[in-house]
């Protein structure tokens, strides 16, 4: 096994969640191990399409199929199959920026509608993420790196159960506490200072949010997620659920 491919117990975990296996419906795809290994590597190591190494195929082909796998959610398909195993005691909502490289806002359509923000710091991206008690992914969204944290709780908490909802002081808002206890669960949010009376939490259970900060330590561990090298924000999603399904599998 070469630097940054599957191993074959994670190879077996998997393979059936892929399309173009012999007995599918429609054409059946050519070496699926060899091309997930191809994503995993420019996921990885961050390089651009062109420098994929020739074992792995031809990088337009490896490209384009890649591609077509995010558009028919095949990576969001294996990641959430990957996440029914999890731990519901605990939910916990973050978000990290992720600078956008200059190759990212070039093309004809520019970076108009991509999920990019325009900062001191440049054009940026915001990955906000649900996570189980564990640390573990459970739900994405992609915006621009200017959108407020707590904008986004709702549709990360939609569906979801737990007995505590861990977040930081960006998470502190009326409406978000009242949906909390709505699921049945408890706030464990700190009190921003510009309330009035603060709003005592949990400090022990709240001592557990640092599993999603490792969390997200762990995914900027694949360098295209450190850095958004990817114009179109679906196939950038594409590489999260991705980098999500192997720390499922470690």
């Amino acid at each position: 096994m070469k630097r940054y491919e599957l191993s074959e117990a994670q190879w077996v975990r998997i393979a059936p969640m892929l399309p173009g296996k012999t007995g599918d419906p429609g054409r059946t795809g050519s070496d699926n191990r060899l091309f997930v290994n191809g994503c995993l590597w420019v996921l990885r190591s961050g390089a651009h399409w062109r420098d994929l190494p020739e074992r792995y195929g031809k990088w337009k082909t490896v490209h384009r199929r890649f591609s077509r796998w995010c558009h028919a959610g095949v990576w969001e398909q294996v990641f959430q199959a990957l996440t029914t195993d999890r731990d519901n005691q605990y939910l916990m909502l973050d978000s990290t920026i992720v600078r956008m490289h200059q190759q990212a806002a070039t093309g004809k359509k520019g970076a108009k509608n991509q999920a990019l923000g325009r900062s001191r710091g440049g054009l940026t991206s915001k990955v906000h993420m649900l996570a189980d008690a564990l640390g573990r992914p459970l739900r994405f969204i992609v915006t621009a790196g200017q959108i407020g944290d707590v904008t986004q709780a709702p549709a990360l908490l939609g569906g979801q159960t737990g007995a505590a909802v861990l977040a930081d002081k960006a998470y502190d808002s009326n409406a978000l506490r009242v949906l909390i206890a709505d699921m049945g669960a408890q706030a464990v949010i700190p009190a921003n200072r510009t309330r009035k009376i603060a709003i005592p939490h949990d400090a022990s259970a709240y001592k557990l949010r640092n599993r999603i900060e490792r969390c997200f330590g762990k995914l900027k561990h694949f360098r295209r997620l450190a850095t958004r090298h990817d114009r179109r924000t679906l196939h950038f999603i594409g590489f999260v659920q991705l980098a999500a399904a192997m720390i499922w599998m470690q």
